[in-house]
């Protein structure tokens, strides 16, 4: 797996897009988000659909259309230097394929960040546009507006990005022993397992650190997930996993049989309970990003920044 090209890291005064892929959101919660990356030095500019609601789908935060324009808009203004999914959700599929992906190829690249429903379109920003991106914490979400340390982390990822170079949290254990080098790349396992057969779809995981996490998923659905993955050849090759947090999704013990069921025999090194994803406090995660994995120690070593 290739290393994906990296965006420049922010600096004070930069603009930011915030979007809607997804779902829609209490004005109250953006606001508050927004005041955040306010307080970081940063500009955001909140993008036009992002409060307009879907006429007829209350899951939608605008069409389908509107949606896409906006990210497609945040994209290719050059006067604005990250992008931010405000949420999660639902929706984010549906409009990848109203963006005009052949205009964005070959512009200077910026920092998408996001998880959960965010999953497919960073999915796509990498597998299109050959983009890292940062699978962290939204604005709009209890996990960042609650948690400072979620705030922190994403902050100096954004800033900072050597300082946050290693990732080795307190709660890490080991599934599987190992060490692996790759290049990060994963998400939200619903969004990747529903990405297959899509042009979204990863022919296989050759060299790669797949990064996977859920929430109120049970643990036959987990397991459907991956069989499907497994099935169609997408696991194939995969150098190393780093399993995140699985919250709502029954009893860990459960969760952790299937994982390990699906996942145990694939010869790659397994780390758990990493602490990304839909936990708080969570890290930041880069994806796109060459890095070591040493499921032995617990720990996630980039070896370069996630920007530059």
């Amino acid at each position: 797996m290739t290393p994906l090209e990296r965006p420049p890291r922010l600096r004070p005064g930069d603009r930011v897009a915030v979007v809607a892929p997804s779902g829609p959101m209490p004005p109250r919660e953006l606001e508050r988000g927004v005041a955040v990356l306010r307080e970081w030095g940063l500009e955001p500019v909140v993008m036009p659909h992002v409060l307009d609601g879907h006429p007829g789908l209350r899951y939608l935060a605008a069409s389908d259309a509107d949606r896409a324009a906006d990210f497609e808009r945040a994209w290719s203004d050059d006067s604005l230097a990250g992008i931010v999914a405000a949420r999660g959700g639902y929706g984010a599929q549906r409009m990848l394929d109203l963006v005009d992906w052949n205009r964005l190829a070959g512009g200077e690249p910026k920092v998408v960040v996001g998880f959960s429903d965010a999953t497919a379109l960073q999915e796509a920003v990498a597998l299109r546009l050959g983009v890292a991106s940062l699978h962290g914490p939204m604005p709009a979400l209890a996990h960042f507006l609650d948690h400072p340390e979620s705030q922190e982390h994403l902050r100096l990822t954004l800033f900072e990005p050597e300082s946050v170079q290693k990732l080795a949290p307190s709660g890490a254990r080991t599934m599987v022993p190992g060490r692996a080098e790759g290049v990060t790349f994963g998400g939200t396992l619903s969004l990747l397992a529903s990405g297959v057969g899509t042009a979204e779809h990863r022919p296989r995981a050759d060299g790669g650190i797949l990064l996977l996490e859920e929430i109120d998923e049970a643990d036959y659905r987990i397991d459907r997930f991956l069989t499907q993955m497994r099935r169609s050849g997408w696991l194939d090759g995969v150098a190393g996993i780093v399993l995140g947090s699985w919250t709502e999704s029954g009893p860990y013990e459960r969760v952790r049989s299937v994982l390990l069921d699906r996942l145990g025999d694939l010869g790659a090194p397994i780390v758990e309970e990493f602490g990304f994803g839909h936990c708080a406090p969570s890290l930041t995660v880069p994806l796109g990003v060459p890095a070591r994995l040493d499921a032995d120690a617990g720990t996630l070593d980039f070896v370069v920044p996630a920007l530059r």
